[in-house]
């Protein structure tokens, strides 16, 4: 590739309440890094952390020297505020409790 091609890569940022999703354009060979500060989200949200938060293309977690291709969908990912794994422990013991509580119509079958 010739340097002065260019390539197309958009870089979302998605919080609570809304998407950010800003396209950059940027000469081949570019990293997942220089995208994030050509998109300028860095500057407009001081949270994120190049060393902190994880960061992906195209739902693959990929590292800052990750190198880009014409039309890549770079995403930030925030911190979870639970652990997922632990959600789906709190709600199967919920779950539970509540599964004896209804028994006593099962146990009139029986």
């Amino acid at each position: 590739m010739a340097e002065s091609e260019k390539i197309s890569v958009d870089v979302c940022y998605a919080l609570a309440s809304k998407q950010e999703v800003v396209t950059v354009s940027l000469p081949a060979g570019s990293t997942l890094g220089d995208a994030l500060e050509a998109s300028g989200l860095l500057e407009k949200y001081p949270e994120i952390d190049l060393k902190k938060n994880k960061f992906g293309i195209w739902n693959k977690l990929a590292k800052v020297d990750a190198a880009l291709r014409q039309r890549d969908r770079v995403e930030i990912y925030r911190p979870l505020i639970a652990d997922p794994k632990e959600v789906r422990k709190q709600r199967a013991a919920e779950g539970k409790v509540m599964k004896k509580g209804a028994g006593e119509g099962e146990g009139a079958e029986a």
